[in-house]
């Protein structure tokens, strides 16, 4: 359960991609960030809210966003995820729940009656001094990057 609020200081986070290279929240201080979390890499809804992020990420950059992507999975899986999709923004690997904890993304999921752990697909929206301005704790996979702008804009 997501216990972060609007108007809450971002926790800080330190992962690593799936090109291997080290990111951090600390990496952009001064810019606003869309931190978003997915549960499984090539998941059909991941992959859509991924690809939408994709094809409106040089609309993002335009209004000033980058954008982190976050799941449990390993480089490996980010790796052939990112280049499967042509995704050109960093997956952060977060194989032991750190990050994922942090954000309170991390908790009990029910699936076919089955309950398992699992992560919550959301977005935060950090401004340019680590404040967390928007929580999408059901993003619209099909028009999330829409979704953020209008309420970013507004």
């Amino acid at each position: 359960m997501v216990t972060l609020k609007e108007g809450d200081k971002a926790p800080m986070f330190a992962g690593t991609d799936q090109d291997g290279r080290k990111v951090s929240l600390a990496d952009y201080k001064g810019k606003k960030l869309v931190l978003y979390f997915y549960s499984e890499a090539g998941s059909p809804t991941c992959t859509i809210e991924s690809c939408n992020l994709r094809d409106n990420f040089s609309l993002l950059k335009k209004k000033g966003f980058e954008v982190v992507g976050v799941s449990p999975d390993d480089e490996a899986a980010q790796k052939k995820f990112a280049i499967k999709y042509k995704l050109q923004f960093p997956l952060i690997a977060d194989t032991t729940h750190v990050i994922v904890e942090e954000y309170g993304v991390w908790d009990r999921k029910k699936m076919f009656g089955r309950e398992y752990m699992g992560v919550l697909r959301t977005t935060f929206i950090i401004d340019e001094k680590s404040v967390i301005k928007k929580i999408f704790t059901k993003p619209r996979n099909k028009a999330h990057a829409e979704e953020i702008l209008s309420v970013m804009s507004a």
